[in-house]
């Protein structure tokens, strides 16, 4: 299963799941008891919150789609440079050097989002997630 389905598979489940909250919270406030009103008054908050939230995983999908299109058609979306172990693990070596390649240009031109694309890619080769979107967010900020 690759990670595009695994994604649409569990935003259907939330969807679904926010459904039931919804009706499940009508239900409890038809009730007319103050303690059904309450509850079924929350029961609309927490779908809306994981709704805005699959929406924001959607749109940052879609953006970052898109710049790695307009990356690829300029000749400068990076390719996995990172070496690897015989066991398929990154090469520590082999990523500081990329890490201080790409700092370096993000340090030399930081209004170009294109470098800290590129970092952001480079982050998330070596596998370290909550830095690559922290990037990604930063160069998706940049472009506007």
């Amino acid at each position: 299963m690759t990670s595009r389905t695994g994604f649409f598979l569990l935003a259907a489940a939330l969807v679904v799941v926010s459904l039931v909250c919804v009706l499940e919270g009508v239900q409890l406030i038809a009730t007319g008891k103050v303690a059904g009103i309450g509850i079924g008054v929350s029961a609309f908050v927490i779908p809306a919150i994981g709704i805005w939230f699959l929406r924001q995983t959607i749109r940052f999908g879609r953006t970052t789609e898109a710049m790695s299109k307009e990356l690829e058609a300029e000749g400068g979306l990076p390719v996995d440079e990172l070496r690897r172990t015989s066991g398929g693990r990154v090469d520590r070596d082999s990523a500081d050097e990329v890490f201080g390649r790409r700092k370096a240009e993000a340090e030399a031109t930081p209004q170009d989002w294109r470098v800290w694309f590129r970092l952001a890619v480079a982050y998330a080769d070596a596998g370290d997630t909550p830095r690559a979107r922290k990037t990604m967010h930063h160069a998706i900020k940049l472009r506007g």
